[in-house]
């Protein structure tokens, strides 16, 4: 499989796991206690995460040229678009649980170092099965296609992270309270060291996560099998991954028909991995990106116009009625963080 080639020496490669290692500690420092995020803040840190990643991209071009920093491009969005997805099945999994708002964003950290370490592995694995053996490409390809399939025919299927074999698994293993604690993982009850509910929610997102870990990474790797630009591509769009979901969890519902979109660039990317092994060759990146571009804008577009109408039909009756329908990863009684952040066990 042809491919991108530049030489990335070792400092570069050092230079970027450090910066990664930083930019995580300030966002861990940033949000080192627990409390509700609200969406100024979520926008001020999707905006900084944003710049970041674009950033990065002028650094390619200045560094190894328009091709290399086109095709981190390409990547990239496709990644930020992908990851989206994810938004949506993370406050399904708050919601299932119930989870306070003061303690999601903890959760989400750590699933975010979980998800970076996963692609890490995936990444390295498929762009070397890749290299190797070239019917890897259609085996890829196939599953891609698959995937995009049954993201745009299966979206309204209902999710019971209660029922992951990985969270059964880690239920039957480890001893566990089904109470929060705070934003504690762990505790001690009667000298035992037992799990809380809130790792059990952990495990559930990084569950979850792994199977988008493979599409991602397919998806990608379907662009270039450079692992320096699949890597960064793939690290820099998870970095924003907790503040866009804060910014996004309460707009959700009008985001309705992007799954479409998102099941289109799949299948796009599943073709274009097989035709990478074929006469036609790999396609242009600047078409890879127009293709990925327009797809996004159009699907986004589509769902806030087709919601606008229900929006203010939902809006205004609720202005009637002076209730509001809480937010993912609330319990009715959680408003405002008064009453379902508080710890059962200290009331």
């Amino acid at each position: 499989m042809n491919d991108l080639s530049f030489a990335v020496p070792l400092w570069a490669w050092a230079a970027v796991t450090v910066g990664i290692g930083i930019m995580l500690t300030v966002d861990l420092i940033a949000h080192r206690d627990s409390h509700v995020i609200g969406f100024r803040e979520a926008v001020i840190w999707s905006g900084v995460w944003i710049a970041v990643g674009l950033g990065f991209g002028l650094l390619l071009w200045a560094w190894q040229g328009a091709e290399v920093s086109s095709t981190y491009y390409a990547g990239y969005l496709i990644e930020k678009a992908l990851s989206i997805d994810n938004v949506f099945v993370f406050a399904l999994v708050f919601s299932f649980f119930a989870v306070p708002d003061a303690y999601q964003h903890k959760v989400l950290f750590w699933g975010v170092i979980g998800a970076l370490a996963a692609r890490l592995v995936f990444i390295f694995v498929g762009a070397e099965l890749l290299q190797i053996f070239f019917w890897t490409a259609y085996l890829f390809g196939a599953f891609l296609i698959w995937t995009g399939y049954k993201m745009a025919v299966s979206k309204d299927e209902e999710v019971h992270p209660d029922r992951n074999p990985v969270v059964r698994l880690v239920r039957k293993l480890i001893p566990t309270d089904p109470a929060f604690h705070g934003d504690r993982f762990f505790l001690r009850v009667n000298g035992k060291r037992v799990a809380t509910l809130l790792f059990v929610v952990l495990i559930a997102i990084e569950a979850t996560d792994l199977v988008f870990a493979v599409d991602s990474v397919a998806a990608i790797l379907a662009i270039t099998t450079n692992t320096f630009l699949v890597w960064t591509a793939n690290a820099f769009a998870i970095l924003g991954l907790r503040s866009l979901y804060f910014c996004l969890a309460g707009l959700l519902r009008r985001f309705a028909y992007l799954h479409y979109g998102l099941a289109v660039l799949l299948a796009f990317a599943g073709i274009k991995l097989i035709l990478s092994e074929t006469p036609v060759g790999k396609l242009p990146i600047p078409l890879t990106l127009g293709v990925i571009a327009l797809t996004i804008t159009v699907s986004i577009a589509w769902s806030l116009i087709a919601t606008r109408k229900q929006t203010s039909v939902a809006e205004a009756g609720s202005d009637s009625d002076g209730e509001r329908t809480p937010a993912p990863g609330r319990s009715p009684t959680d408003r405002d963080g008064e009453e379902g952040g508080e710890d059962k066990d200290s009331r």
